[in-house]
């Protein structure tokens, strides 16, 4: 660990405890504990751009336990997230400033108290809920799978984005989270990761009066990767956790973190440091300890912003400008497939896709409405080739299984770390089990 990168995740704790001291609401107890890894993952591994936080094959990241928003809102701050509008389109000024997290929990404020989608740029989902989140990147994890399969062509790699989810206890305790848990593990989606804040807290107290089972157990069996972290504070060992999931090429990965909530504080490893400021004097106490100025409120020591900007910046710009650069490549090599693409980028549905859809005319006798339904989806997914669901293996009852041309499933695939999906309307070979990692 540098002296820079100490500088750095001492100065989003201090931001994070500031923000919720000032709106005397919120959560600081996980931001201290969780600070140091999601500061390793993005300065150090995450693919993502703060110019341009929208470009297609960006790494996703998800807060799952979205109580600990003031994590995340310091990170976009530090790193310079800039503003998508909602025609989507990148504007020029940051996503999150100083006076938004200053207003962090305040009406109107760019910083609510959970993460909401298309409020504040750099947030790929709404989350609050808890499993919620988790549960939503494994539908990720899926869709860029899915793209990889209608996209990649051999020296065209358009889509290989990971997808990162951080979980607390909570999460871990939700049915959501254990259902979607069992779906990645079948589908064997390597290019998913929960990193798991174990500190063994609720609001209402320890873990250990509601929660005393072996998570790391359970998600060997449900066909996961799994890893530890002692200490949270080890840069180097969870450097060496995201390079074991990196290396992973059949199974999700599950990163097991043993944190101290409140890290730092008069209240670490207490219920008191989950839902609650710290108080003025716990926190110039917490300051004293991390080598934060006590008195300094919303402190930018010299030299961070710059830190972030040569790592996750430079690095998100070099990867966004080159991936850029081969779609320009692909559009010359595949201009259909790269305008379908595109509409899917906008949102924009392909013209007169509407004309395909049937007509019932009125019938004394009438039509079950899971057959006009099925009938719907069949003349949608013709025209509009992306369209994507599910049913819960239960297609014979409910009618949504496409009859057309390949039908669009998708199922642990024949190599390690792949799925087998089959999209309405594509009618290329399934892809090798090297399109997907």
């Amino acid at each position: 660990m540098t002296d820079l990168d100490t500088l750095s995740v001492n100065t989003i704790r201090g931001l994070c405890m500031d923000a919720v001291q000032k709106a005397n609401s919120g959560h600081p107890g996980t931001p201290m504990g969780m600070a140091p890894v999601a500061y390793t993952l993005w300065q150090r591994f995450l693919r993502f751009d703060p110019a341009d936080p929208i470009w297609p094959n960006r790494d996703r990241f998800v807060l799952s336990e979205g109580h600990a928003s003031a994590l995340l809102w310091s990170l976009l701050y530090l790193t310079g997230v800039r503003t998508v509008d909602p025609e989507y389109e990148v504007l020029g000024r940051p996503a999150v400033t100083l006076d938004d997290l200053k207003s962090f929990r305040q009406l109107d404020s760019r910083c609510p108290g959970h993460p909401e989608y298309r409020w504040t740029s750099g947030v790929e989902t709404t989350t609050g809920p808890l499993g919620q989140g988790v549960a939503t990147s494994v539908g990720m994890a899926i869709a860029g799978r899915w793209l990889g399969a209608r996209f990649n062509r051999p020296d065209f790699p358009l889509f290989d984005f990971d997808v990162y989810a951080l979980a607390g206890d909570g999460c871990m305790m939700e049915g959501v989270a254990s259902e979607a848990a069992s779906l990645a593990g079948h589908l064997r989606l390597s290019n998913l990761c929960w990193i798991y804040d174990s500190n063994r807290v609720t609001i209402e107290g320890h873990t250990d009066i509601t929660f005393t089972e072996d998570v790391a157990a359970r998600f060997l069996a449900y066909g996961w990767n799994v890893t530890s972290i002692a200490d949270a504070n080890d840069l180097d060992r969870i450097s060496r956790a995201f390079h074991t999931f990196r290396a992973e090429a059949a199974r999700p990965t599950l990163i097991l973190v043993h944190s101290h909530i409140g890290y730092g504080s008069p209240v670490e490893d207490s219920p008191k440091a989950h839902g609650a400021p710290f108080g003025p004097e716990g926190v110039r106490a917490t300051k004293r300890v991390l080598g934060i100025p006590p008195d300094a409120d919303f402190h930018i020591p010299d030299g961070v912003p710059d830190w972030f900007a040569r790592g996750i910046g430079a690095r998100g710009a070099e990867l966004r400008t080159g991936w850029e650069k081969m779609f320009d490549a692909y559009r010359d090599a595949y201009p259909d497939f790269a305008d379908e693409l595109e509409r899917v980028q906008r949102r924009e549905l392909p013209d007169g896709w509407e004309t395909a859809l049937p007509t019932f005319p009125a019938d004394p006798k009438g039509l079950a409405s899971r057959d006009s339904s099925g009938q719907v989806l069949n003349a949608v997914a013709k025209a509009v080739p992306w369209i994507l669901g599910g049913s819960a293996d239960l297609t014979p009852s409910t009618k949504t299984r496409l009859t057309f041309g390949e039908r669009a499933t998708s199922s642990p695939g024949p190599g390690p770390g792949a799925i087998c999906t089959s999209a309405s309307g594509n009618t290329r070979p399934p892809p090798s089990p090297t399109e997907w990692r």
